[in-house]
């Protein structure tokens, strides 16, 4: 397995290396005015028309890093983006949502500007009936828990009973994973977990910490190394339902793999194989969806077997460039994506303008 790259160090070898002059500097918007025709990625069944820049924002607002994504399930599905904010952008707020279209409905959430990061839509009740956003920002070290309009329904704590901290300045969570509603014959684990949610500490001291559904603070695994249920930079995190007994998985990105665990915290593997600098998850039936910061998006099945590479390139260098030199069809450095109820994908990149794809299922 490749030794880890750090991020920075990674960023920088890179764009050392890219000839940026090679390039193509052609900007493909959703409505495709290129000339193009159709950009597309992937192949068979897993075939998709790339769409670039597909938000349509106000004036008021420009996009810094975009950091996290994901559609709610009622009405038409709205998409809800999250990102740092740039410095040209006259409104503070760091959530932006969307119709299935592109329009821009409404902004909120100044208080995370600069550090916004993770964005978890999370169905709860006993029928799934409510949505809730689980928001992390990494820079200030604070969760909280919002309904879709950003009403404040529950400020986490920090994890200071768990001992592993000196101050809440070491803390730096990235992303969260919910526990959604158990089925009338689930194991006794998971009607026990129903609820419970999991923060990822990220860019801090490589821990995940459970929390009730009330937020209370249970218990602390993970850790930092590179031995078995150890962690390096645990950037991304999700209940993985794609069998009879769920479980929790971890994006291990500085490890270059995924781990995953139970519940209660116990160690139950590893998934080495396709991956570069896993990120985040989302998952539609027997597909996990892995956006990965080394310029592509993977598709795994059931057993975590490579299904698809998407927009596969070598681009890092172009993340903090001129938007007119990305290249189209290929991804630079994906954080985030999630499936809408059609099979579409939406993929936000860490790159310093912002970049809103979506991969429109064609197949």
């Amino acid at each position: 397995m490749p030794t880890p790259i750090p991020r920075r160090a990674f960023l920088q070898a890179t764009a050392a290396t890219v000839g940026l002059a090679a390039f193509a500097t052609i900007k493909v918007r959703a409505t495709n005015k290129s000339g193009l025709g159709p950009i597309t990625v992937g192949s068979g069944e897993h075939t998709y028309e790339c769409l670039h820049d597909w938000a349509i924002l106000p004036k008021t607002i420009a996009f810094g890093n975009t950091h996290g994504v994901a559609i709610d399930h009622g009405g038409a599905g709205n998409i809800h983006i999250k990102h740092t904010v740039h410095a040209s952008s006259s409104s503070p707020d760091a959530i932006c949502v969307f119709d299935p279209e592109g329009a821009f409905i409404r902004s909120w959430g100044a208080e995370f500007k600069g550090g916004a990061h993770g964005l978890t839509l999370s169905r709860e009740g006993v029928h799934a009936e409510h949505e809730f956003l689980y928001l992390a920002d990494c820079q200030k070290g604070i969760v909280r828990k919002t309904t879709l309009t950003g009403e404040l329904v529950l400020d986490i704590p920090w994890p200071e009973p768990s001992g592993l901290y000196n101050s809440r300045a070491e803390y730096k969570p990235t992303n969260i994973a919910v526990v959604p509603a158990a089925p009338a014959d689930a194991s006794n684990l998971w009607t026990q977990h129903v609820g419970h949610f999991y923060i990822a500490d990220g860019y801090g001291k490589g821990w995940i910490h459970e929390y009730s559904p009330v937020g209370e603070y249970l218990r602390s695994f993970g850790g930092p190394g590179k031995d078995r249920g150890q962690l390096s930079c645990p950037h991304g995190i999700a209940i993985d339902t794609r069998s009879a007994q769920p479980h929790i998985i971890v994006a291990d990105r500085a490890n270059r793999r995924l781990q995953k665990f139970s519940l209660d915290g116990r160690h139950l593997g590893f998934v080495t194989s396709e991956l570069r600098s896993p990120c985040h998850f989302d998952q539609q039936k027997k597909l996990l969806l892995v956006p990965d910061l080394e310029a592509r998006v993977t598709l795994l099945n059931e057993k975590n077997e490579l299904v698809a590479h998407l927009g596969d390139g070598a681009n890092f260098g172009l993340r903090d460039k001129p938007r007119d030199q990305f290249i189209p069809g290929k991804f630079i450095a994906p954080h985030s994506a999630c499936f809408d109820k059609a099979g579409n994908i939406f993929v936000v990149e860490w790159v310093e303008v912002g970049r809103v794809t979506k991969l429109r299922k064609i197949s």
